[in-house]
């Protein structure tokens, strides 16, 4: 017996119905369905946020979410924030300041910090550096991620 079921929803910015398993995650769905792989699996426990999305306008980890449960929702990926020019300030600082490597954890360090530049607020390091503890970074010790965040933030260079 079959038990998937129809969704609908906006995947930066096209909308897209699909047939899925009901416990198939975001990410997954993303990645398998649609070929986004820019978002990166890689705890699958909502712990290190290399599975980072835009729902609704809020971040979450798309490890953590069913597909079902983003029926009706806008979704924003790494590739849709990337394309529309949106994360392009964020990009050229991460680039400037040397603040990706390997590459794995940048696009959901990308969408996290661009969570913090939508609030138009200056914040401390220390507050940058806590709004970002959820994303892990295996090769930059986050010395230069902090900075190209606090770059756009705080005007700093």
């Amino acid at each position: 017996m079959d038990q998937s079921l129809d969704i609908t929803l906006t995947v930066n910015g096209t909308q897209v119905s699909r047939r899925v398993a009901p416990r198939q995650h975001l990410v997954d769905f993303l990645r398998e369905e649609l070929g986004l792989t820019g978002s990166h699996i890689g705890c699958e426990q909502g712990v290190c946020g290399a599975c980072t999305l835009r729902v609704n306008g809020e971040i979450v980890r798309g490890c953590l979410m069913l597909a079902v449960q983003a029926n009706g929702c806008a979704v924003d990926t790494i590739e849709g924030l990337s394309d529309s020019g949106e994360l392009k300030i964020l990009q050229t600082a991460f680039h400037r300041r040397n603040a990706l490597q390997c590459g794995f954890c940048t696009p959901g360090m990308l969408l996290t910090a661009q969570d913090l530049v939508r609030r138009n607020t200056r914040l401390s390091r220390e507050e940058i550096r806590s709004h970002i503890s959820g994303n892990y970074c295996r090769c930059t010790g986050y010395q230069s991620i902090v900075d190209a965040i606090d770059e756009v933030i705080n005007g700093k260079s």
